[in-house]
């Protein structure tokens, strides 16, 4: 239900503004002899769907418990509603003048003494208004979250594309740099499973060790790091080391060196004897 407010006519000032538009043609200030009747102008403030929804909105105002309503300030309230309402649309205002006469009805039964009861304590007049408020209150916050879904027509339109030709499907183009992220990949996997083969390389120690006394066949001091031949790789370097080792145990070749840090120098054990 609309509730209509009537403004008096105001006379405005002369603008250079826009203030309307007649026949497409602006209108800069409003003529001299302009007549505004005293009901032209309403402003609605409020529009109610039904007596619920505006006794729904006297309690919220209010900030009342819909489950403890004070009938006498609401009942009042709600009069004064439909008095205004009733001076413009008195056919819209039947079914709210049925809500007043309810509300009038368990104003003057909650204010009647209530006789004393030996049977369960009688039912609260207002019980079956808060029931219908509470219903229509769910299915009003209901139909707002429907409201609030997107709707075609009033948030986004339908739109149909027609193809008169078959659109021909367009394949990426292949780069070189394609072609060689291709290939590392494919030669990666190629590494991943090939074969590992182990072979077995023949060394014997005693022909390290044979080798190595024949550096030191003249008895001279030879320095430690020139016994050992870089050129044979991790296996050949470990073999020497271990004839070097098997010279010292048996006593064939003895060890020195001057002081700490300093080289150290391999000779054979009979030639420094001979020297003692």
């Amino acid at each position: 239900m609309n509730l209509p407010l009537d403004l008096a006519p105001v006379d405005a000032p002369d603008v250079l503004e826009q203030v309307a538009r007649i026949y497409g043609e602006p209108l800069l200030e409003l003529p001299k002899d302009l007549y505004i009747p005293p009901d032209a102008l309403q402003v609605f403030l409020e529009a109610f769907e039904g007596p619920l929804d505006l006794l729904l909105y006297l309690i919220r105002k209010a900030n009342l418990d819909v489950l403890d309503i004070p009938m006498a300030p609401l009942t009042a309230q709600y009069l004064e509603y439909v008095e205004a309402m009733r001076a413009t649309n008195l056919e819209l205002a039947a079914e709210y003048l049925l809500m007043a006469a309810m509300l009038l009805e368990i104003k003057s039964r909650m204010l009647l003494p209530r006789p004393p009861r030996e049977s369960a304590e009688e039912e609260d007049p207002r019980a079956e208004l808060v029931r219908r408020l509470m219903e229509y209150e769910r299915m009003k916050l209901a139909a707002a979250r429907l409201d609030m879904l997107p709707r075609a027509e009033r948030d986004f339109e339908w739109v149909g594309v027609f193809v008169a030709e078959k659109v021909v499907e367009r394949q990426p183009e292949v780069s070189l740099h394609d072609l060689q992220l291709a290939w590392l990949r494919i030669m990666k996997k190629a590494r991943l499973t090939q074969h590992h083969r182990v072979g077995r390389e023949q060394l014997s120690v005693r022909e390290h060790m044979s080798a190595i006394l024949r550096k030191l066949g003249d008895g001279a001091f030879v320095v430690f790091d020139t016994l050992f031949d870089v050129k044979l790789g991790a296996p050949g370097l470990v073999v020497s080391f271990l004839a070097v080792l098997e010279l010292v145990k048996e006593k064939l070749v003895e060890v020195s060196q001057n002081e700490a840090f300093s080289p150290i120098y391999v000779k054979l054990a009979d030639a420094s004897r001979d020297d003692a």
